[in-house]
């Protein structure tokens, strides 16, 4: 694999697109990842005998805001993964609300079910936070990231609905490590030739060759189709409670 001078023409991420401040905020939301990862909040409820909508609503905006918004506005702070040109005081204040409104979410959520609601979100604070600002480095890996981004939310989620964990909860569980293991290996090389080596190329054996948008394609055409299967598989489980 050979590479040229950095180019500022690949975006960053595949869902990330220049054109002002609006455009960033979407950017740093990861809208594919954010719902890949809320779907696993989705398959650990729908894993519950029966459903109580009300706490899986209150389960999700928690998610969102302590995940959607608050972890991803503190990563872009802490190295500006994405190259936005938002305000640092902007990403902090994204940071505190969305923390702040997912533990808010959670305190209305001890008088709906227990006192042990305000100490899953604390937990999940907890390590967002760690993950994001890599306190310590070492926290800061694969297998961390498959537990804290995917069976973290979907063990919250069955717990949500059922206060107990069971053993459809825990394959669960693993089974979404597996699933953000698989994420995590197809977008680690894609995020190194975009924002490292974005001239990238391979030659094959014979006058074939493989430029950037081709090498790109072979780990994000399989991301999207993966956050897709995600999505529509927690529709699947959730329409069988309706």
């Amino acid at each position: 694999m050979g590479s040229a001078a950095v180019s500022d023409r690949l975006p960053p991420a595949f869902y990330a697109r220049p054109g002002g401040p609006l455009r960033d905020l979407l950017a740093i939301l990861h809208p594919p990842y954010t719902a890949w990862h809320l779907s696993y909040v989705a398959m650990g409820s729908a894993l519950a005998p029966e459903i109580e909508w009300l706490r899986l609503a209150g389960t999700m905006a928690a998610f969102f805001l302590g995940l959607g918004v608050a972890a991803h506005a503190l990563d872009e702070w802490n190295g500006r993964p994405l190259g936005t040109r938002l305000p640092a005081r902007l990403l902090i204040a994204l940071a505190v609300v969305g923390f702040g409104s997912a533990l808010l979410v959670a305190g209305l959520g001890t008088v709906v079910i227990s006192g042990w609601v305000l100490a899953w979100a604390v937990a999940g604070v907890a390590l967002a936070v760690a993950y994001t600002l890599e306190w310590p480095r070492s926290l800061h890996t694969d297998i961390s990231f498959a537990v804290g981004w995917g069976a973290f939310p979907v063990l919250a989620g069955y717990w949500s609905q059922t206060e107990s964990l069971s053993g459809a909860a825990v394959l669960g569980a693993l089974a979404a490590v597996a699933f953000s293991l698989a994420q995590r290996k197809l977008s680690t090389p894609a995020r190194y030739v975009r924002r490292t080596v974005p001239s990238a190329s391979v030659r094959f054996a014979g006058e074939q060759r493989w430029g950037p948008e081709r090498l790109l394609a072979t780990w994000e055409l399989p991301l999207k189709l993966l956050t897709a299967t995600a999505v529509l598989l927690a529709g699947s489980m959730l329409f069988r409670h309706v």
